[in-house]
């Protein structure tokens, strides 16, 4: 064969090898791309263009942020620059990161959202700025920015999110664990759900955590799903093992279906912990333990006693 057949060879394939790896990653991923609206997303503003990234790709969008992202099961990001008929230099660039389950939408939307943020009516919650505004819907995070402008109308930033929400699937309810903290005493917007290490103790592998009130005094409320009664029982005794150990004063009290744990921790000051189920309920940064009674019961009841 001569040297031009060789490199002929040669091309035919990379050509190959390079469409083999593309054509499933498209394919699979097409339904992503189509979350996005195809020609504008409000009236006045047109698709400059639109891309996808993925696990080994995020970096190259949001250098800096991704690793925020992967404890929360980012699988898939699709992205898309819309720009302003009346000033090519300004856009809104619409994010729609696709997450492992609603909670983890959530968990990294909290990570962003401000307790004083204005609210917006675009799907399971979502808060908007001069600058951006975010939802979440279902397992999808949505972020938008303005770029080449100090701000943006919101009217404009809602007609856009809500054009974008109408592609994603139509499951606008929180979590059903989000739901349950929707109780008196709890600070509302304070919620945030941690994927990896509440509270920074490995035992407790996930959990929500938000600010409340109780009797006056500020504390925190966390609640930790666990995968089964075991599990649950496992980190529980675990955090006990660790408190002791710690050398603190240990008071435990068993129930019908539940265990109570109160102590003072190394790092949080007082806590009222219970077991119910599989989950784990409990109050840090307590003056008195006794103050927390009252809504950690709120919770089994509404969490319907940790049996699910």
């Amino acid at each position: 064969m001569n040297r031009m057949g060789v490199v002929s060879s040669i091309a035919v394939c990379i050509f190959f090898l390079i469409i083999h790896a593309w054509v499933p990653v498209s394919a699979a991923d097409g339904a992503m791309e189509n979350l996005l609206p195809a020609y504008g997303c409000v009236q006045g503003w047109t698709l400059k263009d639109k891309a996808l990234f993925d696990k080994d790709t995020l970096f190259d969008h949001i250098n800096g942020e991704a690793e925020l992202y992967f404890p929360y099961g980012f699988d898939m990001l699709a992205t898309a620059t819309y720009m302003n008929g009346n000033d090519s230099e300004v856009w809104i660039v619409a994010d729609v990161y696709r997450m492992a389950s609603p909670l983890d939408a959530f968990g990294i939307y909290s990570n962003y959202r401000k307790a004083d943020a204005p609210s917006v009516r675009v799907g399971a919650e979502g808060f908007v700025s001069s600058s951006q505004l975010m939802f979440y819907q279902d397992r999808y995070f949505v972020r938008l920015q303005v770029t080449g402008a100090t701000g943006l109308r919101q009217d404009v930033f809602l007609a856009c999110a809500q054009s974008v929400s109408e592609k994603l699937p139509s499951n606008a309810r929180p979590a059903g664990e989000l739901e349950a903290l929707n109780i008196p005493g709890i600070v509302p917007r304070t919620e945030r759900y941690i994927a990896k290490s509440l509270l920074g103790y490995a035992f407790f592998r996930r959990g929500i955590i938000a600010d409340a009130l109780l009797e006056g005094e500020r504390a925190q409320v966390f609640l930790v799903p666990e995968d089964s009664v075991s599990a649950a029982r496992e980190a529980f005794d675990r955090y006990h093992s660790y408190l002791k150990a710690e050398g603190e004063k240990v008071q435990l009290q068993e129930g019908r279906d539940y265990v109570t744990m109160v102590a003072v921790d190394p790092l949080y000051g007082g806590v009222f912990v219970e077991r119910s189920g599989r989950y784990i309920i409990g109050a840090v940064r307590l003056k008195e333990p006794s103050s927390a009674v009252k809504l950690i019961e709120q919770l089994r009841e509404r969490l319907g006693g940790g049996k699910s």
